[in-house]
């Protein structure tokens, strides 16, 4: 019986310990925006905008407060949060920054293809008149000689809206396998000249080079024909791995093995490159807690009056 009330009364103490330090948390927080200003934002007029400005320049009285991006910045910095909130379990804060985000990119990404693809590329085409009368006023109203060819994709986009209704969604199977098939038709074209000729091309180096001098003298570069020689050496046996015709045993085997490690330090030195590349995103989600949020560090000099 005792053990049970000691097992009950930890997850209670813990409880209590995490509601003090968020509410210390809090009024540290509360500390720094009333008497530091911490996660404030300016901004200046130019010509008739309004720029960012620095707290600086609003000490010198060249910048006003801004509410509407100081209540960005404590927005941006809550749902940093959330989402940091994940590295100590999943959540209903986590859950609700991952929707926030999830729609708020769709939303976006939904008008901005309306306003730069369906008006200008569609709509303009067929209805110039009418789109110059209320979103273009700049294009030109008379219609292309072949314009009625932009009926089709009007046609298909009309179809594969059909998928939002209870019945007849098999109408939205026929537009969406014609944008895949043509989609993979033109990325297929497309790899083929930027990736898969390119790599032949730049494959295809000296193994021997030789440098002229501006007196004329012939020398033998080093570095650069051995760097041309590895690379050389290096797809070969890489592509020796992928042949099959062949039994993998005896020299053959030697270099296909050697393709492997090939394989395995390109996959590496790729996946250290993404890891650097969501550290550095890492590092300006903290940098903008530490710097525009909460103000602790100041990299580019802005608050010097603080």
């Amino acid at each position: 019986m005792e053990s049970a009330a000691a097992e009950t009364k930890e997850p209670a103490r813990l409880s209590r310990v995490w509601a003090a330090l968020w509410l210390a948390f809090g009024l540290w927080l509360l500390y720094r925006a009333i008497f530091v200003g911490a996660g404030s934002a300016y901004v200046t007029d130019l010509n008739g905008r309004l720029l960012g400005a620095t707290h600086n320049d609003y000490l010198a009285g060249g910048a006003v407060f801004s509410w509407s991006r100081t209540i960005g910045i404590w927005i941006s910095a809550f749902l940093t949060l959330c989402v940091f909130s994940f590295l100590y379990r999943d959540n209903a804060f986590y859950k609700f920054s991952e929707a926030v985000f999830v729609g708020t990119s769709a939303a976006y990404m939904m008008v901005v293809g309306f306003w730069t693809v369906v008006i200008p590329s569609l709509l303009a085409k067929i209805w110039p008149a009418w789109v110059q009368s209320w979103a273009m006023p700049g294009i030109s109203i008379i219609r292309d000689e072949n314009w009625w060819l932009y009926l089709m994709p009007l046609l298909l986009g009309g179809m594969l809206l059909w998928r939002l209704s209870p019945r007849g969604a098999w109408i939205a199977r026929w537009p969406l396998a014609f944008i895949i098939g043509s989609t993979a038709g033109i990325r297929l074209i497309g790899f083929l000249q930027a990736d898969f000729l390119s790599q032949i091309h730049n494959t295809i180096e000296p193994v021997i080079v030789v440098e002229t001098a501006q007196s004329g003298l012939r020398t033998f570069a080093w570095g650069e024909s051995l760097q041309n020689f590895l690379l050389v050496v290096c797809v070969l046996a890489a592509l020796s791995y992928f042949f099959f015709s062949i039994e993998h045993t005896g020299l053959f085997g030697r270099v296909s093995q050697m393709g492997v490690w090939v394989l395995m330090i390109t996959f590496g030195a790729a996946f250290g490159y993404t890891v650097m590349g969501r550290i550095a995103l890492l590092a300006i989600r903290f940098e903008f807690l530490f710097a525009d949020w909460l103000w602790l560090i100041d990299p580019s000099g802005s608050r010097l009056g603080t």
